[in-house]
């Protein structure tokens, strides 16, 4: 039998042990009591300064998409610039796209415009590098038959 429960004769280990768990179960008890007295402070969005017809965090989600969105460009124009696929993984970038794909449905299920825009931009990136690398795929089985 185990000897948690028993304070008498319980081994340094078992104190150990149960004084993690209690000071565990502390922090959770304490941070639930600060966090249901916070309900005021909450972000509330409001209607963006710059662009009239959309909220703050529609304007703050484009700027965040921008950088997600042409992370991959980079390696699009360098396949584009040295005419070959050579480096370039078709399947990585399938496997985003189809993901990607979910995002954009995901996106007009919450009504959220970044979303939706953003992951129709990185369809089209990821479909431009998938079709320059079967291209540039082709033109190098061709040199090497030849």
């Amino acid at each position: 039998m185990s000897d948690i429960g028993n304070s008498g004769d319980m081994s340094p280990s078992g104190r150990a042990t149960n004084f993690r768990l209690a000071r565990r179960l502390g922090i959770v008890a304490v941070s639930s009591l600060v966090l249901s007295a916070c309900e005021q402070l909450q972000v509330h969005d409001a209607q963006s300064l710059l662009v009239p017809g959309f909220q703050r965090s529609e304007v703050f989600g484009l700027v965040a998409g921008f950088g997600t969105t042409f992370a991959a460009f980079p390696d699009l124009i360098a396949m584009l610039r040295r005419r070959s696929s050579e480096g370039m993984n078709p399947r990585m970038a399938g496997i985003m796209g189809v993901f990607q794909i979910l995002w954009v449905y995901y996106g007009l299920l919450i009504l959220s415009r970044p979303v939706v825009v953003w992951n129709v931009v990185a369809v089209l990136v990821n479909l431009l590098s998938v079709a320059a690398y079967f291209r540039f795929r082709g033109k190098a089985r061709d040199k090497a038959s030849a």
